[in-house]
């Protein structure tokens, strides 16, 4: 069925979003339908090793492939509006250099929503994607609706300030199924003074001191998220010990599936959703 939905993927293109901003509901964020126990899969950037991240085909095929939930980049446009994007420029996933010549390069946060929806964000990944677009953070949200969680990445906050509280206002009332996670600490804090209610995580690139550890507490962190290069049982152990939980980005091959679910990792992060599922169904 995966490997079906791959071949359609590059050659059936997908029906376009509204490029018009959706508001968010109160059951677009409500706990995922499917409750399961054990490791959580989560899909890195939606499941991006079988369509274009960050898009709603991508929501579409990790909801295929079971994801528990589904992790995203947010950042914001020149007139203030949220968007999924994890590039500091838009040059490696759009057409950005045929539509707007002589801007490639320019910061991502530059442009307006309405030029943002003028571009393909589908193409680069297979002919079967052309057209897709880049979705606002409402659009994701109501897409995704009750079918998978949201782990979303304050993608390089200190670019725009204040986008701590816009995605708390944004997200409203806590719900479960909902955390937000960024490699910038003071933003975290920023966002736990914003939103005390929702669940936080702090991502990591080397391994995480005990200091920055109890300093997570301090700040009510419930999820400490490092490369899983740098992750243990030990790390675990101490950081479950401490109360929090640990999740790891970005594993793709399944000797380091099984070597982080043997280390006890509450959640992993992968590009492909569908593979660490069958890694955990034996």
């Amino acid at each position: 069925m995966r490997l079906t939905r791959r071949l359609l993927g590059t050659l059936l293109p997908l029906t376009l979003v509204p490029a018009a901003v959706v508001a968010l509901s109160p059951a677009a964020l409500a706990e995922p339908a499917q409750t399961r126990t054990g490791t959580e899969v989560v899909a890195h950037r939606g499941a991006s090793g079988d369509a274009p991240e960050n898009t709603l085909a991508a929501v579409d095929e990790a909801v295929e492939q079971q994801a528990d939930s589904i992790e995203i980049d947010v950042q914001r446009t020149a007139d203030g509006h949220l968007v999924l994007l994890h590039d500091a420029t838009l040059a490696r996933t759009t057409d950005v250099e045929q539509v707007f010549p002589g801007r490639a390069l320019d910061p991502a946060g530059s442009f307006t929503l309405a030029e943002l929806k003028q571009l393909d964000a589908g193409s680069w990944f297979g002919p079967g994607f052309a057209g897709e677009r880049i979705p606002t953070f409402a659009e994701f949200v109501e897409h995704t609706g009750d079918r998978a969680g949201l782990l979303i990445e304050l993608k390089e906050p200190a670019t725009y300030p204040g986008i701590e509280k816009e995605v708390a206002a944004e997200l409203g009332a806590p719900r479960p199924g909902v955390v937000v996670q960024s490699f910038d600490h003071d933003a975290m804090r920023r966002f736990a003074e914003a939103a005390p209610d929702v669940p936080a995580g702090w991502l990591f690139e080397t391994r995480p001191t005990g200091a920055q550890l109890d300093d997570a507490v301090a700040t009510g962190v419930e999820q400490i998220n490092p490369s899983f290069r740098v992750t243990d049982a030990d790390l675990v152990d101490t950081v479950r010990a401490r109360g929090m939980q640990t999740g790891v980005y970005t594993v793709n091959e399944e000797p380091d599936m099984r070597r982080m679910i043997d280390a006890g990792v509450d959640r992993i992060i992968t590009d492909h959703p569908g593979v660490l599922r069958d890694v955990l169904d034996g």
